[in-house]
């Protein structure tokens, strides 16, 4: 395994050596306090980091916290091209028995919302919910983002579904350009990520859509870059019951990779042991194992640090980057009936920091959270409802108390706040997370 440096370890004599050479008094005086000088000032160099292990320099996903962005809910009378309810129930508006997402989120700081079937929240108020369709929703959660210290968005794509229904690809193609005006004014970077599930044709069909659509993305300031090329991720390669094979997603990778983008894969948790696909595992810039839902408590959590280390040992000698996934819980009683209620409990953040953790003490500089506005599945680190006053009084909605423990509603996003600076290490790392509850 090779730990890279970012700066040289010269000895004094050496400096001294090849200031001298130069003839440069000024700078010679600098060397000897161990700083740089620009400008007539000086600026203390940074610490070499021997714990940090990555091919590539930091960019706008290596060193990195990266969020998943779903942009998936609307609401009947938002405007959009389908201006009824999505996400939020199977179909129909959202009431008991009918909805699809398991955590309520904390509706109180949107400007706009939309009433549904539940009757009145615990603490009397309406039983709203948002729709990413509005301006101020987007815009919203991408203030957070700044906010907590996601630096980069990676905003979701369902392929499945653009070709097969206009309203579905004027939805998507929206919240597109509402993340990119939204990443723009937060001063957020963000980058197009792929999900083949269900697209059947994704080998033709996705690069159709890259080129007439979102390529025009790429102008932006702040779209993402690595290694000074622009970001584009794939998920799904190889993981069950997705379309494709080693051959359509190597003729895809080499595609993107040919036109100059840094390509990013998202895959199976055991990726290594798919010798079928591996040809196009390791054309890839950056790997990133899907593990949502496999780690059940601090016990597998743990258990999944030798994963961590053969994944990165594997992919740094082929020279390509690691983007591991971590989670705050799971849970989908709401949309699974039959399923575990607080399936994969959050642990008060206790769950969640293990994961960062682990990764920080491996040298990983990079990390994939999750997701951001993933209520449906009960994985968002957005705000949420912190109890029962926060919910509907006659539907069952996951909160952050289950696990006893009162949290505010933006603690997780306070807690990632403070796991990305122990990912940067601007902190040392901490076996307890330091985020007070609330």
């Amino acid at each position: 395994m090779k730990t890279l440096k970012n700066k040289q370890n010269l000895s004094i004599q050496q400096w001294v050596a090849r200031l001298f050479a130069g003839g440069l008094l000024g700078l010679a005086i600098c060397s000897l306090f161990i700083t740089s000088c620009k400008d007539g000032e000086y600026t203390p160099v940074e610490e070499e980091d021997s714990t940090i292990v990555s091919p590539s320099p930091k960019g706008d996903v290596v060193g990195k916290v990266v969020a998943g962005y779903q942009g998936w809910f609307g609401a009947a009378g938002d405007g959009s091209p389908f201006n009824s309810w999505r996400h939020w129930a199977v179909s129909g508006a959202p009431a008991p028995n009918n909805q699809s997402f398991e955590l309520y989120p904390d509706i109180r700081e949107y400007s706009k919302t939309y009433a549904t079937g539940y009757a009145a929240l615990g603490n009397g108020n309406p039983a709203n919910l948002f729709s990413h369709w509005d301006d101020q929703t987007v815009d919203l959660h991408f203030k957070w983002m700044k906010q907590y210290g996601v630096q980069t968005a990676a905003v979701q794509r369902f392929g499945n579904y653009l070709l097969k229904d206009a309203r579905d690809r004027g939805f998507k193609d929206g919240i597109m350009q509402k993340a990119k005006v939204a990443a723009e004014a937060h001063q957020v970077k963000f980058y197009v990520a792929y999900d083949i599930s269900g697209w059947t044709n994704f080998s033709t069909e996705l690069k159709e859509d890259w080129t007439n659509k979102m390529e025009a993305h790429v102008s932006s300031p702040m779209y993402a870059k690595q290694n000074g090329k622009p970001v584009v991720s794939i998920w799904g390669l190889g993981v069950a019951n997705r379309p494709g094979d080693v051959n359509s997603y190597l003729d895809l990778i080499n595609w993107f990779k040919g036109k100059g983008y840094y390509v990013i894969i998202g895959v199976a948790k055991f990726w290594r042991s798919d010798t079928a696909n591996m040809e196009a595992y390791k054309a890839a810039d950056m790997v990133s194992p899907w593990s949502v839902g496999s780690m059940r408590n601090l016990e597998k959590v743990d258990e999944y640090i030798k994963d961590l280390k053969a994944d990165l040992e594997f992919l740094t000698a082929n020279k390509q980057d690691y983007q591991p996934v971590v989670f705050p819980g799971f849970a989908w009683s709401n949309w699974k009936p039959g399923t575990p209620r607080n399936e994969i409990p959050r642990l008060h953040g206790d769950f969640m920091w293990r994961q960062f953790k682990n990764i920080v003490e491996l040298g990983i500089q990079n990390v994939y959270i999750a997701m951001f506005d993933e209520y449906d599945e009960g994985t968002a680190i957005a705000k949420a409802a912190e109890n029962s006053s926060q919910i509907p009084t006659n539907q069952y909605f996951l909160t952050l108390d289950a696990d006893g423990v009162e949290v505010s509603s933006d603690f997780y996003l306070r807690l990632t706040k403070d796991a990305g600076k122990m990912l940067r290490r601007e902190t040392p790392v901490q076996q307890e997370h330091p985020t007070p509850h609330k």
